[in-house]
């Protein structure tokens, strides 16, 4: 695995938080994302909430996890995981495939502490209409997506529970749509493909919010 780029949800993060030991609850911890995030943020205590440890993790992943917490989220029980804990959660591409999200995000905010971040980050309301590629760049291409939400709807659950929305908008990378003159024929040799994944910042694929619990 290569990670070379720091993330944008990292990035985002840190403008509003100089610190480098934050407590982070990541739900949603496969895609390597424990790798990913210690190496920008060494000093954090990582702890992943998922339906599998396993999901597109490696053993060095899984062992860069400082807690593991399996859960369900749909089934909105989330005593295994204390209240008023951690400085910061990440939900990236979760809250898609979850009918229920609306409520499973209300839930979450007690976990957080005064004064803590949390980022997320879904599809845009625009992706239904995107052209469909091998890997998701159509809302429709993930059979898995169960719902499309809007950076409006999500904010509004924010901003009724205590938060203040810090920064929202897209996740787009100009470096990435750079790339795009490299990986799309790279990937069309070695793959015979090109992941939809690398037309996401062309497009505008994923919109973000980060807030902040109000002390």
């Amino acid at each position: 695995m290569s990670v070379k780029l720091k993330p944008f949800r990292i990035k985002t993060i840190q403008k509003f938080s100089e610190r480098s030991d934050l407590r982070i609850l990541d739900i949603g911890s496969g895609s390597h994302s424990s790798s990913i995030t210690k190496k920008w943020l060494s000093d954090c205590h990582y702890t992943g909430v998922d339906r599998d440890a396993n999901y597109d993790n490696t053993p060095e992943d899984i062992k860069a996890m400082d807690d593991f917490i399996q859960l369900d989220l749909t089934k909105l029980d989330f005593d295994k995981i204390t209240d008023n804990s951690y400085d910061v959660i990440i939900m990236s591409h979760v809250i898609e495939h979850l009918h229920n999200g609306d409520k499973v995000l209300p839930l979450l905010f007690h976990k957080l502490k005064k004064g803590g971040l949390f980022y997320i980050e879904f599809p845009c309301e625009a992706s239904a209409s995107f052209p469909s590629k091998r890997e998701t760049l159509n809302f429709f291409d993930d059979d898995t997506h169960v719902r499309i939400y809007s950076i409006k709807e999500v904010a509004n659950i924010f901003m009724r529970n205590n938060f203040g929305v810090r920064s929202a908008g897209k996740n787009r990378s100009w470096v990435n749509i750079a790339l795009m003159a490299i990986k799309i024929p790279l990937q069309t040799l070695t793959k015979g493909y090109v992941r939809g994944g690398v037309y996401w910042d062309w497009y505008g694929f994923g919109d973000y919010i980060l807030a902040q619990k109000k002390s």
